[in-house]
């Protein structure tokens, strides 16, 4: 029988819980004052990147290689940016599956990235490790998106050529946006999830390559999936230009203007024909991405629920939790029950189009807020990301740079989404964007 609390739970409305979650939370940061941040360990690097970095020997050139801090390695305690982990957790007993690849190649694995704690936010931020700076404004400090935060500005500033990132709502393609680099959602089931810090294994999780341009990114993909090299060449010899590829345009209400216009402008200079998607596709994509976010928010609560009461788990960490709690008991198994018809939406569009571009993010990463990481703007980073919906499906999707017509940040991020096990064609249409338009070391000056 359930209890009189979790029967009061399932009556409240979602916007009441919230704001009283919210509300609550934010009366505690308050009365704790400063008790409530927890004392940082020492800074890897000036960036906070990384949560153990392990610069290249002198003189190697080998292909330099970074781990998201939610994918085990043996004999290291994989701390998922939590504190809690990081004092009490235990080592790996071996490497996680997805690093078999890049264990036969022998690359150099220079460290363990930032993540943000437990992988359930999406700005970037994290009160224990730092937040990872990311470098792509000429005025104030954005954030660099999450949750594969560190992954995302490691590449950026070159101390890898490719980092290893998660993706269960965005993030691997949310940072890749905010930091001006490539990001790659790979098919769920693609690549194997064993050793993996899970948030939604049954569902939504995924791992990935990011890394400044496409070239990196196929890289990172033949470490994951050894073979892959030679499917991405296959895929440029059969469109070696965007002749005869046909992208589906998908307008997201609510976008910035300059953004839709970046993303329209690198279209066109890519010679893709282009082709409009309606209403009806419109209303699908928007019930996925509240199915995608319900299933995304429970599951981490069923994941990480025993977290809510440990020592320096963070305020925003808890709330999300909370969040997670309600959606389960009230709106997970209707999600679930409508993620088929979400896939054949999807897979009917794929019958006359061989992509789906749209903007990564409806604007451009806000600034780092000045008191630190907060409920409410983790809900305003959220919101804007257009991500959780092919999560939802289990299909690819790349993000990759575009110029924006500004003088303080001059990229933002093409998302591109193709059928289930496309991903090297969708490296290759990123290749003939990034041939029309450059990569963004062209244009981004990271300060």
């Amino acid at each position: 029988m359930a209890s009189r609390n979790n029967l009061k739970m399932r009556k409240a409305r979602p916007s009441t819980l919230l704001e009283r979650v919210v509300a609550g939370l934010f009366l505690i940061q308050a009365l704790g004052g400063c008790a409530l941040l927890p004392r940082r360990p020492a800074a890897e690097t000036g960036d906070r990147d990384f949560t153990q970095y392990w610069p290249p020997a002198e003189g190697s050139h080998g292909l330099r290689l970074a781990v998201k801090d939610l994918i085990d390695m043996k004999g290291i305690v994989t701390t998922a940016g939590s504190e809690y982990l990081a004092k009490n957790g235990t080592a790996a007993t071996k490497d996680a599956k997805c690093l078999e690849g890049a264990r036969q190649r022998g690359v150099d694995i220079v460290g363990r990235t930032n993540v943000t704690e437990f992988a359930v936010t999406v700005s970037g931020m994290n009160e224990y490790f730092g937040t990872p700076r990311n470098r792509v404004s000429r005025r104030g400090r954005r954030i660099p998106g999450g949750s594969s935060s560190g992954s995302a500005v490691a590449v950026a500033t070159d101390k890898a050529d490719v980092s290893l990132g998660t993706d269960t709502a965005g993030s691997i393609r949310v940072p890749a946006a905010c930091c001006g680099v490539v990001g790659l959602k790979t098919t769920y089931g693609l690549v194997p999830l064993d050793g993996v810090y899970p948030i939604s294994p049954k569902h939504l999780d995924t791992v990935g390559p990011i890394a400044r341009d496409v070239r990196g990114t196929v890289e990172g993909m033949d470490l994951l999936q050894p073979g892959f090299a030679g499917k991405y060449h296959s895929a440029v010899a059969a469109h070696s230009s965007a002749k005869g590829i046909t992208i589906g345009r998908f307008y997201v209400p609510g976008t910035d203007r300059e953004v839709d216009q970046a993303v329209d402008n690198a279209l066109a200079a890519a010679g893709f024909r282009v082709v409009p998607l309606g209403d009806d596709f419109r209303s699908a994509w928007e019930q996925a991405e509240k199915d995608g976010r319900t299933v995304a928010l429970g599951d981490a609560w069923n994941t990480d629920q025993y977290a809510a009461a440990k020592p320096g788990v963070s305020v925003v960490t808890k709330a999300v939790l909370t969040l997670g709690q309600f959606e389960y008991s009230n709106n997970y198994q209707r999600a679930i029950q409508r993620k088929r018809a979400w896939q054949r939406t999807l897979e009917r569009t794929f019958r006359s189009v061989d992509f789906v571009a749209l903007p990564t993010l409806k604007g451009l990463p806000p600034k780092v807020p000045m008191f630190g990481e907060n409920p409410a703007f983790e809900a305003r980073v959220f919101a804007m990301q257009n991500t959780v919906a092919v999560n939802f499906a289990g299909n690819p999707a790349l993000a990759i740079p575009v110029p924006l017509n500004r003088k303080d940040i001059t990229v933002t991020s093409l998302q591109m989404i193709g059928p289930r096990r496309s991903e090297a064609g969708l490296l290759n249409a990123g290749r003939l964007i990034e041939s029309a338009v450059g990569t963004a070391d062209k244009y981004v000056a990271r300060r």
